[in-house]
């Protein structure tokens, strides 16, 4: 199954980071997406840019509105995500705990929903 791990953490905190944490945090982020490729279960990963540049996008009464920012504030921003093919939740949970920013941050887990099954949700099962 595929889950996706969402990271997130305190930007204006990991703004602050020192060259050699830096350096030392995207040295074990290397090292992880190396373990997950090895394992065969990765699918994709990105970092995202930072908060400042986020748009929100909401359609209320047929009328388009859109916002500087994220939906909402929060101390804990997205700041990428990792997408694996993982056998079960548990091995998701391991991945997840492997996460550099599961340290300091947090690692929201989300199973993908396949199209099958959400087929089967609306009737349309096969």
């Amino acid at each position: 199954m595929r889950y996706l791990l969402l990271i997130y953490g305190d930007q204006a905190e990991h703004a602050k980071l020192a060259q050699e944490k830096l350096g030392a945090e995207y040295e074990a982020y290397m090292a992880f997406g190396e373990e997950v490729r090895q394992r065969g279960v990765h699918i994709d990963n990105n970092a995202l840019m930072p908060i400042s540049t986020a748009t929100t996008v909401r359609v209320r009464a047929g009328k388009t509105l859109i916002a500087d920012g994220p939906f909402a504030e929060t101390k804990e921003q997205l700041g990428g995500y990792y997408l694996l093919n993982c056998k079960d939740l548990d091995e998701a949970i391991e991945f997840a705990a492997k996460i550099p920013a599961a340290i300091d941050g947090s690692i929201e887990i989300r199973p993908i929903m396949e199209l099958d099954y959400y087929r089967t949700l609306v009737g349309k099962g096969e």
